[in-house]
């Protein structure tokens, strides 16, 4: 029971960190866009460079976490410790770029350590995705909010971004103490014909990516339309991102009961359907009262959507390949943190910002709809690869 009980802190430790600095983050973005001097053209593409380092990193930390389990989950936020103060010492369009590629590598290869860490637990001691979730939403409100004191208070942006750090390096330290005995040892070619092949992956991914895309769109976006449109301070500006963070805990905690009431597929749909209407009420809104009031029902739809994906990912491989079976259907979902916020700062550099996030509102019923189209369940799937694996002869086991 004891080591249950660390394991679990080890991983609500891990996403409560990464969401404090994903909070801090949403609401310094419109102090570092004004430090680097660039437009919201320009710092819609220096956002793309965050998907963009993270789809190159994804993949190599799911195997290296496959192979060295915790440690190396505890070495990747040193990592992004390093990473977290580089926005804010850049100046200029393509040292934000840089910066933000960086960040973005370092990020994804958390993302993928972190969420294997609870697909794991989950399979030891039961469901723990939704919760884990949870925890990182309400600490992204922890992050957005003292994120808004301090730079209400005058702390500069690269100094919030230092304290961030601090507190991966402390995250790091906790997940780097002793836990359960990792999964056996697969081959390099074992683990990539299992997670890569596997056809329910890839879809489970797609889904993922049009999920991430609409939270992630919100995320970075609330604090600067907040900022731009109705003309609110810095500090009211963080409204944005804590609002949103707030609905996305409280509907991840609610998510946690419901999956065992509904089917996931159903409370996906749900999920997607709910987050279109909120994103269509918060980028048509009169003022920001009412844009904050429709921000909270696009959260409580978008929360459960990415962990819903992601617990699936994990029932639907075998465990020695779970870390590589989530970064495939993380990497191809990042593919939405890629393009959501990009291509709202693009559209809102040609159409205006309003315009763009009416486009995010349509994604969001895009996945409404993909989450009901007929796919094999986990364990249908399950059977399905049993059978292939059975028809399929083993030179690899030697190896192995």
């Amino acid at each position: 029971m004891g080591l249950v009980v660390l394991v679990r802190v080890q991983v609500l430790v891990g996403f409560g960190v990464f969401g404090v600095f994903w909070g801090a983050w949403g609401a310094l973005i419109p102090e570092i866009q004004r430090q680097a001097g660039v437009g919201n053209g320009e710092l819609g593409v220096a956002v793309l460079m965050i998907g963009l380092g993270a789809l190159g990193s994804m993949r190599p930390a799911g195997a290296a976490v496959d192979r060295f389990g915790r440690s190396a989950v505890a070495v990747i936020l040193l990592l992004m410790a390093a990473a977290a103060v580089l926005p804010g010492l850049a100046h200029g369009a393509r040292v934000l770029m840089a910066a933000l590629a960086v960040l973005g590598a370092a990020s994804g290869a958390v993302d993928v350590g972190v969420n294997t860490l609870a697909s794991e637990e989950e399979s030891r001691s039961g469901r723990l995705m939704n919760a884990a979730h949870a925890c990182f939403s309400a600490c992204v409100v922890l992050g957005a909010l003292g994120s808004g004191l301090a730079l209400e208070r005058g702390l500069a942006a690269d100094r919030v971004l230092l304290l961030t750090a601090v507190l991966l390096t402390g995250a790091a330290v906790v997940i780097g103490f002793p836990g359960p005995a990792g999964l056996p040892a697969v081959s390099r070619r074992d683990r990539q014909r299992a997670a890569v092949t596997d056809r329910p992956l890839l879809a489970l991914g797609a889904l993922c990516a049009l999920a991430y895309l609409v939270e992630n769109a919100w995320q970075s976006w609330s604090a600067v339309m907040l900022r731009s449109v109705f003309h609110t301070g810095s500090g009211a500006a963080a409204a944005g991102p804590v609002v949103f963070a707030a609905a996305a805990a409280v509907g991840r905690l609610a998510g946690h009961g419901l999956t065992a009431r509904l089917p996931q597929r159903h409370l996906l749909a749900l999920g997607a359907a709910v987050a279109a209407v909120g994103t269509l009420g918060a980028a048509l809104a009169p003022g920001a009262r009412s844009m904050l009031a429709a921000l909270v029902v696009a959260g409580l739809g978008t929360s459960v959507c990415a962990p819903t994906i992601l617990s699936l990912a994990g029932e639907q491989a075998r465990p020695e390949v779970r870390s590589s079976a989530v970064a495939v259907v993380a990497s191809i979902g990042y593919g939405g943190c890629l393009l959501g916020p990009a291509a709202v700062g693009l559209t809102a550099s040609s159409a205006g910002l309003r315009a763009a996030l009416c486009g995010v509102a349509g994604t969001a019923a895009a996945l409404a709809l993909a989450s009901l189209l007929p796919g094999p369940g986990p364990r249908q799937a399950q059977q399905d690869r049993q059978a292939r694996q059975a028809r399929e002869p083993r030179p690899l086991d030697a190896e192995s």
